[in-house]
């Protein structure tokens, strides 16, 4: 067990915080890859059309996988609470309830994606041109979304227990044949926005069948013996799991359910318009999922320490996250703003699309100091388990501020796509400014362990 699992409650911090968050923010990349390879190949071979229909019905999808990262991210804070309190002894219990109900969730999931396909890229005001293909990827997709399911909810338990190389490994499986099998579905085969969605699932496929035989060939350093009667779920375990993961699901849901009206309103601007906002969001997600891999770290570091009762490495630990993340905003802001073109130029030759890069940079800059607040308070507040506060968050910044603030700036006040991406970008204060307080001000240190 020792192999896997790692200790964060001893020792400097600063080190083993970093190089936990290495192997996180090369696989987040990487998962951001997935759909800037589909872009990428998509545009460059059927035009802003076909990319806008990436675009859009990546979004979605985005939203699904989502769903279950919240109730994943549930169980990697239950775990790594378990171990930094010493209870070892119920790994098999929980992992085998995280398991049957991540499974039943993503069945779930796939028919509804199935069956409300049409009438949610209908809402999202796909343009005419790009609703075949934007259909396509969507029941494709969702097809194939337990895969994305099984990879997440592996990753989850094995970084609540310290180890996050191996989730990379699985990862860097998936981005390779996504991208073989992009080449040659799309450029080679001619199967357009179809053959995107279907290279990204078999990578995820593979990525989720190589990780399943990992951990049953490791099953006693693991800590799940695989037997058919763990597989069950267990109701005390259960409880205190939904508690924490039904409103992180909800939570991350919010802020993607937000993301899909605020497409809907640039989707009205017409192709041009939702690819250059698709492309250029797909680029602030490389950089914010790189960051995010050092909150990731940062909750299970938080979880562990705050098990143990170590209230100053907890406040060390976010303070680090926050001096890590800001040298990677600082090095892609630099970018965005001085190789603008180049950076887009990868996507499109479209001028129409290019020419409305200026607008989309503009305005995004905005939000940076605002996602990096978030990277040491959202960690933090996940790695203490107090779920229902960062949910209130998300539901102010998601369903409140983002359609609110992208509705007036850009249809009120007749902004435009300046205005929807402004408003878009200045949101993101309603989840950061009050996670700083409560993370400065409030006396968190009186909180319950979610395992007691």
């Amino acid at each position: 067990m020792e192999k896997i699992i790692k200790d964060f409650t001893k020792g400097p911090l600063f080190g083993k915080l970093l190089w936990f968050s290495v192997p996180f923010m090369l696989s987040n990349a990487l998962q951001i890859l997935y759909s800037l390879v589909d872009m990428m190949v998509v545009g460059r071979v059927l035009g802003s059309p076909g990319l806008a229909a990436v675009a859009i019905s990546s979004q979605c999808f985005v939203f699904m996988t989502m769903c279950c990262t919240g109730f994943c991210t549930g169980g990697q804070i239950y775990i790594s609470q378990l171990l930094g309190s010493g209870q070892r002894h119920r790994l098999n219990e929980t992992i085998g309830t995280i398991f049957s109900i991540v499974f039943l969730f993503g069945l779930s999931m796939t028919l509804l994606g199935i069956t409300c396909a049409t009438p949610l890229l209908k809402l999202m005001n796909t343009p005419a041109e790009s609703f075949k293909g934007a259909w396509q990827y969507m029941i494709v997709c969702s097809g194939g979304v337990l895969f994305s399911y099984g990879y997440n909810m592996f990753s989850a338990v094995l970084r609540g227990m310290g180890d996050s190389r191996h989730p990379f490994v699985f990862i860097v499986i998936a981005s390779v044949l996504n991208l073989l099998l992009d080449m040659l579905f799309v450029v080679v085969f001619r199967w357009g926005v179809c053959g995107a969605a279907l290279a990204t699932i078999l990578g995820q496929a593979f990525s989720c069948l190589y990780a399943l035989y990992f951990l049953y060939r490791n099953r006693e350093a693991f800590g799940f013996d695989f037997k058919r009667s763990s597989l069950k779920v267990h109701g005390a375990i259960l409880r205190p799991i939904l508690a924490l993961g039904v409103p992180m699901a909800i939570r991350f849901g919010a802020v993607n359910i937000s993301m899909l009206f605020v497409v809907a309103m640039v989707s009205s601007l017409g192709h041009q318009a939702t690819s250059v906002f698709g492309i250029g969001i797909k680029l602030d997600d490389m950089a914010n999922k790189v960051a995010q891999g050092v909150m990731q770290a940062l909750a299970a570091v938080v979880g562990q320490n705050y098990g143990a009762r170590e209230f100053g490495r907890v406040k060390q630990a976010v303070v680090y996250t926050w001096l890590i993340t800001v040298s990677i905003y600082v090095v892609y802001t630099l970018f965005l703003v001085f190789r603008t073109r180049a950076m887009f130029g990868l996507f499109t030759t479209d001028e129409e699309v290019l020419k409305l890069t200026p607008v989309f940079v503009s305005a995004i800059l905005w939000h940076f100091p605002a996602l990096l607040i978030m990277k040491g308070t959202n960690g933090f507040i996940n790695g203490i388990g107090n779920a229902w506060f960062g949910l209130i968050c998300a539901v102010l910044d998601g369903f409140v501020l983002r359609v609110v603030c992208t509705w007036f700036l850009g249809v009120v006040l007749g902004m435009g796509l300046y205005g929807f991406i402004l408003g878009y970008s200045i949101a993101g204060y309603g989840l950061a400014l009050p996670s700083l307080v409560y993370f400065l001000f409030f006396p968190w240190e009186k909180r319950k362990l979610v395992t007691e």
